[in-house]
């Protein structure tokens, strides 16, 4: 059960929120077909942003830092 919250309580952190909205901005601008240049750039740097620091978190975990 502690790690189902501490999952949840990580989700909920700023950078999982912004990255979770601008997904789903990105979904709706995708759909409607209004995707411009400059939103793709801004995504595309915000989502490898978020995985390459969850990449580091977790090579620190398995290093034992």
């Amino acid at each position: 059960m502690d790690s189902i919250l501490k999952r949840i309580s990580n989700l909920l952190s700023v950078k999982s929120l912004v990255t979770i909205v601008l997904t789903a901005v990105f979904a709706y601008l995708a759909v409607t077909g209004a995707v411009s240049q400059d939103f793709m750039t801004v995504y595309a740097v915000v989502i490898a942003f978020y995985f390459g620091s969850q990449a580091e978190k977790a090579t620190q975990a398995g290093e034992g830092k």
